[in-house]
């Protein structure tokens, strides 16, 4: 094998990039650096002690509620944002276009003004939470109501990023596999999802760490079950900064993990670089 592709990726970056290799790998540095610096500024502020007692019973209240919600909200939003993902990847141009338009404007309202949404549509005053009432569900200031926000929250970022990921699968594979007699359903199953498995896992990341530090449209539609964010912020609020941060830090220890199996799952099944 070839010296330069046995060289660490930067290495071998810098060096076929030309002149501009080192400055744009020093600037890149430079910002990782920048974006990871507030969290060094947690880890040097935290009390410790503090971080210890939100593993109380009291403590692991806003945890398991912000578990539960989360894994609820992105179980919704991986069984109905794939298909349409699907779709937007696959469907009518024209129609197509008009859908993934109209998609834009969840992704881009502030999570705020979802929340200010949300009450209209599903608060009780609502036909819809009229409707809801009547089977003894409530969308405001219960589990439902924080899992519905984050469902609002976080499926346009999931769907545009599976939508990706659909687009970069070969579409002669799917033909090929259907011109041998392989029924559509099998042909999705079995081609077109292990295809695009590696970059539904990175939707799937974004889903969960969007989903888990959901905020805007969790305090107006469900102060009440606490989960992490809004218990962070309560806590800000009312016992100041060094209360708040335990609470901060135990958000992000709960989000990292299944991201980080993910992105881990996707390194391992990456298809080696062939020179």
């Amino acid at each position: 094998m070839p010296t330069r592709f046995r060289l660490s990726a930067a290495t071998s970056w810098t060096t076929e990039a030309g002149p501009g290799g080192t400055p744009l790998l020093f600037l890149g540095l430079l910002f990782w650096a920048f974006l990871l610096l507030p969290f060094a500024a947690l880890l040097l502020h935290i009390s410790w002690p503090a971080l210890a007692r939100e593993f109380s019973p009291v403590g692991l209240s806003p945890l398991a509620v912000s578990l539960l919600a989360t894994a609820a909200a992105t179980l919704v939003i991986v069984l109905a944002g794939t298909p349409l993902a699907w779709l937007l990847a696959r469907g009518p141009g024209g129609v197509g276009r008009v859908v993934e338009a109209l998609l834009v404007i969840p992704l881009l309202t502030p999570p705020l003004v979802i929340g200010l949404l949300l009450v209209y549509l599903y608060g009780p005053y609502s036909f819809l939470g009229h409707l809801l009432a009547l089977v003894r569900v409530s969308a405001t200031n219960t589990l439902w109501a924080v899992i519905l926000a984050e469902i609002y929250e976080a499926a346009p970022y999931y769907i545009f990023a599976a939508q990706a990921a659909f687009s970069q699968v070969d579409p002669t594979v799917e033909q090929a596999s259907l011109f041998l007699g392989v029924p559509p359903w099998h042909t999705w199953r079995r081609v077109t999802l292990p295809l695009a498995a590696p970059g539904l896992a990175v939707a799937l990341s974004m889903a969960w760490a969007r989903a888990i530090g959901a905020f805007g449209a969790v305090i107006v539609v469900a102060y009440y079950p606490h989960g992490l964010p809004v218990a962070t912020w309560v806590a800000l609020q009312e016992q100041g900064l060094p209360q708040a941060l335990p609470l901060a830090l135990l958000l992000i220890l709960v989000a990292l993990p299944f991201p980080l199996f993910t992105l881990w799952w996707r390194w391992r099944n990456r298809v080696p670089h062939q020179p």
